[in-house]
């Protein structure tokens, strides 16, 4: 068998001298953690500040401008194998690795593993092996030089190196270049042969399950091989004869159990054992992962409304309810599988079913798709590229292919894996971001997208669908951003535009649309030593990446809430306002199902404290946004629409069983006085929509500033509220309420009674301890409705605390500059 020695431990890491280097770090051997980076051992060891606070993150590029060397001393005793490798599952990127001298090879991919065979140069004892990582602005710059100049979003190389392009820097993501062992290293000694590449197959037809088990070798010795793959009882054997590398191995399963994504149903798995032996028995090599049976399909058939982007699995259209991922650190290594187990959580938690894997980003961990699996969570995976023209000549090319070809082999044994995407706005750009000019017929990627990536996952992963880019229209004469057809990205409304412009778009399935808002108080407060918070504060400005984000905030300020008094109402303001876009895009988007079948908000998560488009800040915190989430994406929505001139209520059923619910639609003022009604019942069928039309008496107000429409459903679906003004012009009372706290099991219930309407109210806890969290936001209450904000924290809070300003929040107490 395969005999595994981890070489974890006993790493120094060094600086190679350069003008650049701070005296204290060109002098030090500082010990490194494996896996692991630069930035952590440096900081680890009190060399550098912390990147993520202030404006540290300025004072560190030479990290990034530096060659580092990792060496370590193990002890090796020699056995009875036939060949020993050192396996470097993921280099950091431009590396020359050497042991006990002698140079073994240079690596240039970080998204790829590295192997070596050692054994002739491992000595019986003390053993020394380097890692020397060349500075990787050096590499991206001389290639750059080399090919010429290729456009993209940033000033900075990042589409030169086949590395974590936002390490470079991104309009939400600091510019901190890693380098380092990021993933394993050790020592694989065998004999005979290994298991080089285990590639399942996994289909759903009918009742009946097939895994197609594609098996690659690497020998040591030219005799037969016997492979042996068992799954829920069934087995089948297959024999390598001498001289070959490759089999097939086929097992039938009649009716397993489905796995299904998250809200439609279980996520059963099972294990698949893979053995390689010798022809005398002798086991030589051994692989296991856990499998889910389920069929799933791109349906893309032109329409009348242009072409569908609809994902179906096990025969079910599914409405995408999904959100961007990023790399949820800088630094890999602080990744772990509980941190990643509590964003997934936060994912489930807001209704969510689909995480696009962004294309600037990396390939994520084992952990990652594992978790996906466990959860139901679907996973759209890019390809890594993202908003830049990339060269294809070499070394790209080959590295470019290699890279693919071991992620789509390591990946496809996840059912939750359901979409590859060929780039991240790449074909966008060439299209509109006037590329073609400075390009001068220079290669941009095009050949990867359309025929190097299609031809990779067509051989390695037939099993799910390819699609070129994100957006991607489906056809080269169609632009690639056409709502009309395939994907889109709206990102007019960030940039330029009020976010109702949402209502504008009838797309057939939304792949980004983001908007902004600061991370929570106490990530700020952590991260930000401002003495006094503003919006412009030194701090506030560095963690502001945006080009004029602060800007673009304040006009949708402007267009929408009451002027701020302060930091504390801008703050609160900002955080609503981002919460309201998104909720806005996604009901809109919902409601006209099934022509739009998905959206994909931007984003998540983020990698460090800023403002962003995130739902859940740098320090894992949920903005208010994640709670408006979780309501526009519940199972049921019921929703106020603009239909042909009027209104109509908009009901959105996402499970498999109808959905009758009768409503009761009040127009009403803000001191509870009916001025039109009327009732009426939709009948949902399963995955389906309903609209029905409102009476003119209830779609035309009085008094616009002084009314709103109320939807209340007989179910425990949540109502559904219009209002005919903006709230800056409406004319909200001064806000009324009783509000008691009382402790309850593992924390305090702050009860909340309105005497008057009370918009959107929010607590915001974490102003009185960071560890403190609440269960629900963004509640509004009518005269004489209660809520129930349930507080949890590491210590108890200040009940008077809990129960003002500017803890607990609403749009009425925002009274303007004083």
């Amino acid at each position: 068998m395969v005999r595994l020695q981890a070489l974890y431990e006993g790493w120094a890491l060094r600086s190679v001298p350069g003008p650049q280097v701070p005296p204290e770090v060109a002098e030090a051997a500082v010990p490194a953690t494996v896996p692991g980076c630069v930035h952590t051992d440096l900081l680890a060891a009190g060399l550098i500040p912390d990147p993520y606070l202030d404006d540290n993150e300025t004072r560190l590029g030479w990290i990034g401008r530096t060659d580092w060397v990792y060496e370590t001393t193990f002890e090796w005793q020699p056995g009875d194998t036939d060949r020993v490798d050192l396996a470097c599952a993921g280099l950091d990127t431009v590396a020359t690795v050497t042991l006990n001298g002698t140079v073994l090879g240079r690596t240039e991919n970080q998204h790829r593993g590295y192997r070596f065979d050692v054994g002739a140069l491992l000595r019986p004892g003390d053993n020394t092996l380097t890692v020397r990582f060349d500075s990787p602005y050096r590499y991206a710059e001389a290639h750059r030089d080399r090919l010429g100049d290729r456009p993209n979003a940033y000033p900075e190389p990042f589409n030169f190196i086949r590395k974590t392009a936002c390490n470079f820097g991104w309009d939400w993501g600091p510019n901190l270049v890693t380098a380092g062992i990021w993933q394993e290293i050790g020592l694989h000694a065998w004999s005979t042969a290994r298991l080089a590449t285990v590639r399942p197959l996994v289909t759903l037809s009918g009742d009946t399950g097939r895994v197609e088990l594609h098996v690659e070798v690497e020998r040591a010795a030219d005799v037969p091989l016997v492979v042996r793959a068992e799954v829920a009882g069934v087995a089948a054997e297959v024999t390598i004869p001498a001289g070959e590398r490759t089999a097939v191995a086929t097992l039938t399963l009649r009716d397993p159990e489905r796995w299904w994504p998250v809200g439609y149903g279980e996520q059963p798995r099972y294990d698949l054992d893979v053995t390689l032996r010798a022809e005398d028995g002798r086991a030589l090599d051994d692989w296991s992962r856990r499998i889910g049976f389920r069929s799933v399909r791109l349906d893309t058939a032109p329409d009348a409304h242009g072409s569908a982007f609809t994902l179906h699995v096990n025969d079910v259209p599914v409405f995408v309810r999904g959100v961007n991922w990023i790399p949820d650190d800088v630094f890999p290594d602080r990744v772990t599988r509980q941190r990643l187990a509590g964003r997934f959580a936060q994912a489930v938690g807001a209704n969510v079913n689909l995480l696009r894997v962004w294309g600037g980003g990396r390939y994520e961990s084992d952990d990652f798709y594992d978790l996906a699996d466990e959860l139901g969570l679907l996973v759209q995976q890019d390809f890594l590229f993202a908003c830049a023209a990339y060269p294809e000549e070499e070394p790209f090319r080959t590295e470019l292919e290699a890279e693919a070809r071991e992620q789509v082999t390591r990946l496809a044994v996840h059912p939750s894996l359901v979409l590859w995407t060929g780039n991240n706005e790449n074909i966008w750009g060439w299209h509109d971001w006037d590329w073609q000019e400075p390009l001068a017929g220079r290669t941009w990627g095009r050949g990867y997208y359309l025929e190097l990536l299609p031809r990779i996952v067509g051989e390695l992963d037939p099993t799910r669908p390819y699609w070129p880019g994100s957006p991607w229209s489906g056809r080269e004469d169609v632009h690639p951003n056409d709502p009309a057809h395939g994907t889109t990205h709206i990102w007019d409304v960030w940039n330029t535009d009020d976010y109702t412009k949402y209502r504008e778009y009838l797309p057939r399935f939304v792949a980004e649309f983001g908007y902004q808002a600061p991370p929570a108080y106490a990530t700020l407060r952590r991260s930000i030593s401002d003495e006094t918070l503003a919006h412009d504060s030194p701090g506030m400005a560095h963690h502001q990446k945006a080009i004029d984000g602060d800007l673009k905030l304040q006009r949708g300020l402007d267009a929408h809430l009451p002027v701020p008094a302060d930091f504390d109402d801008w703050h609160y303001l900002t955080q609503l306002n981002q919460a309201r876009a998104i909720q806005l895009g996604v009901e809109h988007f919902r409601s006209h199902r099934p022509v739009c079948m998905g959206t994909i908000v931007w984003q998540l998560n983020d990698c460090w404290p800023v403002t962003s488009w995130a739902a859940v800040d740098g320090d894992g915190r949920r903005k208010p946004l994640w709670y408006a989430l979780r309501q526009a994406y519940a199972d049921r929505l019921l929703t106020v629409q603009p239909r042909d001139g009027g209104l109509a209520l908009v009901a959105v059923n996402e499970t498999g069983r109808p959905w009758q619910v009768p409503v009761t639609v009040n127009r009403i003022t803000l001191g509870w006085e009916v001025r039109a009604k009327t009732a009426l019942e939709l009948d949902v069928p399963a995955y389906s929509s309903a609209v029905a039309a409102l009476p003119a008496e209830l779609a035309r107000p009085d008094e616009a500033r002084r009314e709103l429409l109320v939807a209340e459903p007989w179910d425990a679906t949540e109502r559904a509220l219009w209002f005919f003004a903006e709230d800056r012009e409406i004319e909200w009372p001064v806000a009324e309420l009783e509000a008691t706290v009382e402790p309850v099991d593992g924390g305090q219930l702050v009860q909340v009674t309105a005497r008057t309407v009370l918009r959107d109210l929010t607590l915001f806890p974490d102003r009185l301890h960071p560890s403190a969290e609440v269960n629900q936001a963004l509640v509004t209450l009518l005269p004489g409705d209660s809520a129930a904000f349930t507080v949890r924290a590491d210590v108890p809070l200040d009940p008077a605390a809990l129960t003002r300003r500017p803890v607990l929040r609403c749009v009425n107490d925002v009274r303007g500059p004083l």
